[in-house]
């Protein structure tokens, strides 16, 4: 797709035409991941890649210098959102899971799945967030764990909470948990978000839009479980991640 220079003062009007324009012209090639220079999500185009990937000459050599990480490193506290400072957090006290999964269904074990999130203001612990919601001094947004001997991963934070990222005039990003997903090796590592059901915001973010394909979008959506709600708790939410095949979870393939 060739990129245009889209005007300054740009408005939700605007970005749905191009949105709807993009995937008119992705209509039926089912891509397994969106363009990265996507018009409508504007800073795409400042940041995707342009040059052919390098080839590694020695690809363990890489890994000599990556973090190390296994059932040492991770703890308990560190799937817990909601425990790492003196006091509660403010917010919906959430708790996610879920299954990471091959192409073939089966489980994908000790993997390190990590999170990070906005607080329910819609806030990152973050010098680069300077929008004024507040902060919470009890919550500082990211999280870790491997996935069990059935490729199971669950986390208990705050559901964050929308914000403004002037993409455009009145660009507000629906509720979404950043996740990454980590291989064998540093070098292997996927990034993707969830989203919650029922937002209103999906229809306007070029961000979740840029995944053309309807059914591949569903995917990024996690699901109500009301048996994983507990009583006087958190309500539950339980969202899989394919890593490949026809129903893989769409990731962001070098984006930020």
């Amino acid at each position: 797709m060739t990129t245009h220079a889209l005007p300054e003062a740009l408005h939700q009007d605007d970005i749905n035409t191009a949105i709807a324009a993009a995937q008119a012209r992705a209509a039926g090639s089912s891509p397994h991941h969106p363009l990265r220079d996507f018009p409508p999500y504007r800073s795409s185009a400042l940041r995707h890649p342009k040059q052919q990937p390098i080839p590694l000459r020695d690809p363990e050599a890489v890994e000599l210098t990556g973090p190390a990480f296994g059932v040492t490193d991770v703890t308990a506290l560190d799937r817990d959102l909601t425990r790492r400072h003196p006091a509660e957090p403010l917010g919906e006290r959430i708790t996610v899971t879920g299954r990471v999964l091959d192409r073939q269904g089966r489980a994908v074990r000790g993997q390190l799945v990590e999170i990070w999130q906005a607080n329910a203001s819609g806030r990152y612990a973050h010098q680069l967030d300077q929008h004024p919601a507040p902060l919470d001094p009890n919550f500082t947004g990211f999280g870790r764990c491997l996935t069990d001997q059935e490729g199971r991963y669950t986390f208990t934070t705050i559901k964050p909470g929308a914000y403004p990222w002037r993409n455009h005039v009145n660009a507000w990003r629906p509720a979404h948990i950043h996740f990454s997903l980590f291989g064998e090796a540093f070098t292997q590592r996927l990034v993707t978000q969830m989203y919650f059901p029922g937002d209103p915001l999906f229809r306007y973010d070029p961000v979740l839009q840029a995944v053309t394909e309807q059914s591949a979008r569903e995917r990024l959506v996690a699901a109500y479980d009301h048996d994983l709600s507990a009583p006087e708790w958190s309500l539950g939410y339980r969202w899989d991640i394919v890593l490949d095949g026809p129903a893989a979870t769409w990731c962001e393939e070098g984006r930020d």
